[in-house]
């Protein structure tokens, strides 16, 4: 009976252990920047990892399932708990997620913000080629995603079409 409750599980520890690891994942996150986990934000992957890490130490250590349970639901509870206080508190919503950065400002590589994000000139060039760019005169912006991935922006080369401003809305233009 015990592998599904043990009196002596600390539930208590696990609901702390739970804030603290998704806090640190966060913060770690941040730190190492939006290309360490590409196509995740830092909250994303603070849950996926904590969910597996919980997952593994239930299946193959003596932690209990409702030891177990308990972490898994408050990580859910936290993960409600911040994406409703992200939606009303937006200095923690910029706490907690990067905010996109321009690569390029048209047909102008921003030298300094792909430093800053860590992409090389040739990863640039290579998702440029990947969106059929065939020259610099045909992008817009690019745009490195809060997932880490990278948007490009561009017309065709006979394209008379406007590019509508609100699509760089909430884009650093600066590091």
């Amino acid at each position: 009976m015990k592998w599904l409750y043990s009196t002596s599980d600390p539930i208590l520890q696990t609901l702390i252990g739970c804030f603290l690891l998704f806090i640190i994942i966060i913060v770690l996150t941040r730190i190492i920047g939006l290309r360490s986990f590409a196509k995740f934000t830092a909250y994303d992957f603070a849950f996926t990892i904590a969910i597996g890490s919980i997952i593994s130490s239930t299946l193959t250590s003596s932690t209990s399932i409702t030891h177990g349970f308990t972490a898994i639901a408050g990580l859910l509870a936290l993960t409600y708990i911040f994406s409703v206080l992200q939606r009303k508190i937006k200095p923690l919503s910029k706490l907690i997620s990067n905010a996109p950065l321009l690569l390029m400002d048209g047909n102008t590589i921003l030298e300094e913000n792909l430093k800053h994000a860590r992409v090389e000139k040739k990863q640039l060039i290579a998702k440029l080629r990947e969106a059929n760019v065939l020259n610099y005169d045909q992008v817009v912006a690019v745009v490195l995603e809060s997932t880490g991935a990278i948007s490009v922006l561009h017309k065709t080369a006979n394209s008379d079409e406007q590019f509508n401003n609100d699509l760089l809305s909430g884009v650093r233009r600066t590091p």
